[in-house]
């Protein structure tokens, strides 16, 4: 294998980590262009370790781990969490649905057919705008730092111990980055919930924030911050630390050719796959919590003691798991797919698969 040396640096990390910016024609283009901005405006970038020029690099190239590739992962994580999300708002609506009254809810297709009769086709998007801005906001942590927090654990536990534990590395900077992101999704979660389980209560988050505020007060839009916690965490966890052994037994496994040989196309290919099955894992491990959110956020005053009394601890296990199987499946693979697509436009490796250095003990 192959590596890039520098006389005035310690040994660099491979240089097939590292892609081919796609053509300025794309959409993409003018972020790209913003985020090559901050990554060469920075004056520390030439001082930093573990940055090593690709091949045939032009001088807009993004360096690993600089604060031009943490700002890439953030937007990235921004339009793979905040798009997918609004995309998959009618099942979202449905699945809430059916968690807060299964009298009237009582399956999928009765549940579309409930919506479709009382609010019509424009109903399926109720919490649209919440949705979107929380969840855009949820992504810009979720990823950002969680890229952040694996390349600092990975330093703590040095090169040795960052191989040889990086699993647990993977749970450490998923979970430490998800308790930053749920702070920032909680108030426009609590709004969407509101939003679509009580019709008439408001149009969306216009006005919705206020009448939430004007009733339970400012703190009450954390009021399921904790049970977010409980639901968010363990589905985060599961959906970074799955999907980087999942794509590393792809690669070992499944595709005949090592990741650095495979075309951006085919590596794409495999985040999706990849992201869809770790979904599927999510789904299950967090469904208990998403139903005492949903619970929580529609009562005033409800507790988790009511939750169970009133569901029972199949119901929170059970109740809309199908439906949020087939959401966050498609959801998880959704955004791995966007997030590693915008990762190879900018010129940085997709996550996952590649074997890491064991002189440098890096994760990606």
């Amino acid at each position: 294998m192959a590596y890039t040396h520098n006389s005035s640096r310690k040994p660099l990390i491979p240089t097939f980590l590292y892609g081919t910016a796609s053509s300025s024609s794309s959409p993409f283009s003018v972020y790209r262009n913003v985020i090559t901005e901050l990554d060469t405006s920075s004056s520390a970038m030439a001082k930093k370790p573990f940055v090593v020029p690709a091949p045939k690099e032009s001088s807009g190239k993004i360096e690993m781990f600089s604060p031009g590739y943490y700002a890439a992962c953030t937007f990235g994580g921004v339009m793979s969490c905040g798009l997918t999300h609004m995309a998959v708002t009618p099942l979202d609506l449905v699945k809430c649905n059916m968690q807060i009254d299964p009298a009237k809810y009582k399956s999928i297709s009765s549940g579309f057919g409930v919506l479709l009769k009382e609010q019509g086709v424009r109903g399926f998007f109720r919490g649209w705008v919440p949705t979107l801005i929380g969840y855009s906001a949820q992504g810009a942590c979720k990823y950002g730092f969680y890229e952040y927090f694996k390349k600092y654990y990975s330093d703590l536990a040095g090169p040795e111990n960052a191989v040889k534990y990086k699993t647990l590395i993977y749970l450490a900077g998923s979970a430490s980055a998800e308790v930053i992101a749920d702070v920032a999704l909680c108030p426009f979660e609590a709004v969407k919930v509101r939003v679509q389980t009580q019709p008439g209560f408001a149009r969306g988050l216009s006005d919705g924030l206020p009448k939430f505020v004007k009733a339970e007060g400012a703190a009450g839009l954390y009021k399921g911050l904790t049970p977010l916690w409980g639901r968010q965490i363990p589905y985060t966890m599961m959906k970074f630390a799955s999907f980087e052994t999942i794509v590393e037994q792809l690669y070992k496994h499944v595709i005949p050719t090592p990741k650095e040989q495979c075309s951006k196309s085919t590596q794409l290919g495999v985040s999706f796959a990849g992201g869809y099955l770790a979904g599927i894992l999510c789904a299950i491990v967090s469904h208990p919590a998403d139903n005492l959110v949903s619970f929580l956020n529609n009562a005033k005053g409800a507790t988790v003691g009511d939750a169970v009394n009133k569901l029972g601890v199949m119901g929170l296990c059970t109740r809309g798991l199908p439906l949020r199987i087939v959401m966050i499946g498609t959801l998880t693979g959704a955004q791995w797919g966007i997030y590693d697509s915008f990762k190879v436009f900018v010129g940085l490796p997709t996550t996952g698969g590649a074997a890491p250095s064991k002189r440098r003990g890096k994760c990606e």
